[in-house]
């Protein structure tokens, strides 16, 4: 993979509007989802990124026609189709790109009775491991082994059960995705409890019923599901991606501007915009747009990281670049992934101040960053290394960003819109779409 970096000369304000893609973390469920369709699947508002690229590489290899419609103006629209019902081994090189190429698990196992696939990669941000998606899909009767890293699903015929879906960190999003996918074809009834609360489970779960699941207890953690014989096709439109509404709300703030986000949904977003209040920012909502300004000093605001509806862990990167320039001290603790600090030693090299001790950071605010040279290490790392960058004074070089790409459509050409200087060196890595 070819270097790709950013090159800022920060310390200008933003100031505009921009709007919010479809949400990464809702397409990527759902799209593995379609191997339980029977007829086509259209998907509108599908981003353009790396891990749309992947997981359509993924499931083409898996026997879908996956053809992508792209205008210049509008989002893609994307057409997944079975055509081959037969291929039930997902290839390691997708799965090792990002963690959630393994929710083809549950699908394969309901619909083609046998799955193998690879433990999942992804980014290096502590331990995620998949018990509670073997645990789940060994109580609907699946039989599963580990053979030479890959996890080997079998079952004749799915039956319901009544499964706990909490581990030590909380619900699993993905390990929810895995179940709730394979117990919408099980034989009998499905209760899901401590089932996770994320918008886009919420989405799958909206998916699913489209294609004729029946699901009963969205938006909650407790999930009744009562299988069916078949699904059929459906039409989806994604939902807005609430990290990227909150990354480009952060931007405006770190270098005390303004903007509006459009095509969002606030209601995904509460939590971070009642942290951004605290930090000092004037929020206002609309029907599907947040505007924010941002004049005063940043006030240190301590925040967790934790499942729906607290703030994200996806977001925790960004507030700790935000938090680096607080007029005084707070902490940011992840509660999801242990080891998610790779990008403080980074800010710190901008002039942060930052102490990690177990899943905590201790910030003391400082006045000014100082641009130099940093290197991306996962997805959200790279965006608060690209916040800090704008609000740092001279030039920042942020190496890797092809991290960025996977979880971000041209988030250089959105903050340009803003006002901000900021230079891609390299090209996306999108054109595998």
């Amino acid at each position: 993979m070819a270097t790709t970096q950013f090159r800022i000369i920060g310390g200008k304000p933003l100031h505009g509007q921009v709007r919010c893609e479809g949400a990464k973390n809702a397409a990527l469920p759902i799209m593995a989802a379609a191997l339980l369709a029977s007829e086509p699947v259209h998907l509108q508002n599908v981003p353009q990124l790396t891990d749309i690229a992947t997981q359509s590489k993924l499931l083409r290899r898996l026997g879908l026609a996956v053809s992508i419609e792209r205008t210049c103006e509008k989002p893609l629209e994307m057409t997944l189709e079975t055509m081959d019902a037969q291929p039930v081994v997902a290839p390691e090189s997708c799965v090792r790109q990002m963690r959630a190429s393994f929710c083809v698990l549950g699908p394969l196992l309901a619909r083609r009775r046998k799955a193998v696939v690879p433990l999942p990669g992804g980014c290096r941000i502590g331990d995620r491991p998949v018990d509670l998606h073997w645990k789940g899909l060994a109580a609907l009767g699946a039989d599963l082994r580990l053979e030479h890293g890959c996890v080997v699903a079998e079952a004749r015929r799915l039956t319901g059960a009544t499964i706990e879906l909490s581990g030590p960190r909380g619900p699993s999003v993905t390990g929810t995705a895995n179940v709730m996918s394979a117990a919408v074809l099980a034989r009998g009834v499905t209760i899901l409890r401590d089932a996770a609360l994320e918008p886009e489970i919420v989405d799958l779960g909206c998916f699913l019923t489209a294609l004729g699941a029946k699901i009963e207890g969205l938006g909650t953690s407790t999930l009744r599901i009562e299988g069916v014989e078949q699904l059929g096709g459906a039409r989806h439109r994604l939902i807005p991606d609430r990290i990227e509404a909150a990354t480009l709300l952060l931007a405006a703030a770190i270098t005390r501007g303004s903007a509006t986000v459009l095509d969002v949904r606030p209601d995904h977003l509460q939590t971070v915009l009642e942290k951004l209040r605290a930090a000092g920012a004037a929020v206002d909502v609309g029907a599907d747009r947040v505007s924010i300004a941002a004049t005063g000093p940043v006030q240190p605001a301590s925040v967790i990281a934790e499942p729906f509806p607290g703030l994200p862990t996806d977001v925790q990167a960004q507030w700790t670049a935000l938090m680096s320039l607080a007029d005084g001290t707070c902490t940011v603790q992840d509660l999801v992934f242990s080891g998610r600090f790779s990008h403080v030693a980074e800010l710190n090299r901008l002039g942060a101040c930052i102490a990690c001790r177990d899943d905590i950071a201790t910030i003391n605010g400082v006045p000014r960053l100082e641009g130099t040279s940093v290197a991306a290490s996962d997805l959200r790392a790279s965006a608060a290394l690209v916040l800090a960058g704008l609000a740092a004074d001279g030039p920042t070089t942020v190496e890797h960003i092809h991290h960025l790409d996977r979880g971000y459509q041209r988030l250089d050409e959105k903050l340009r819109r803003l006002g901000a200087q900021i230079e891609r060196i390299g090209l996306p890595v999108e054109s595998a779409l």
